[in-house]
């Protein structure tokens, strides 16, 4: 299989409605640069990297099928025309270096509203002073 960067593009009229309909319908959407498996440049590759520690199920819309319009669409929905951008549940999170920040900070997994990120939080808020629940080696 060969990987064709001037394969079909879409129509300038085409994206508006494909952003629309990807941000209203999925729970988390990443636009990017490429696809989960052939990300086209290093910060989708960061961004899909850190989504994807806590979701499965991300939508992801590559934009290079046309990046002008791609940008312009995603500036009315977020005011950023760089790429990558997450939306959760249809707002609009950041690109790589947000969620990079978030996920330092330990909030990734529950921007993304990840299963686990309830349990996560509890665990880390929990004292721990409970000695026979530890799982040490020793």
């Amino acid at each position: 299989m060969t990987f064709d960067p001037m394969g079909e593009a879409l129509d300038d009229e085409e994206v508006p409605e494909i952003v629309d309909d990807a941000i209203s319908n999925n729970e988390v959407v990443l636009f990017m640069k490429g696809t989960p498996q052939m990300p086209q440049c290093g910060y989708s590759k960061r961004a899909v990297g850190l989504v994807s520690q806590y979701r499965d199920d991300v939508e992801t819309v590559d934009t290079l099928q046309n990046l002008g319009a791609f940008r312009e669409a995603l500036d009315e929905h977020s005011g950023w025309e760089t790429i990558p951008q997450t939306f959760v549940e249809g707002e609009f999170v950041g690109g790589s270096d947000v969620l990079a920040q978030l996920d330092d900070e330990g909030d990734l997994a529950a921007t993304l509203n990840a299963a686990d990120a309830d349990a996560d939080v509890e665990a880390a808020t929990d004292g721990g002073s409970d000695d026979d629940e530890l799982d040490a080696p020793f």
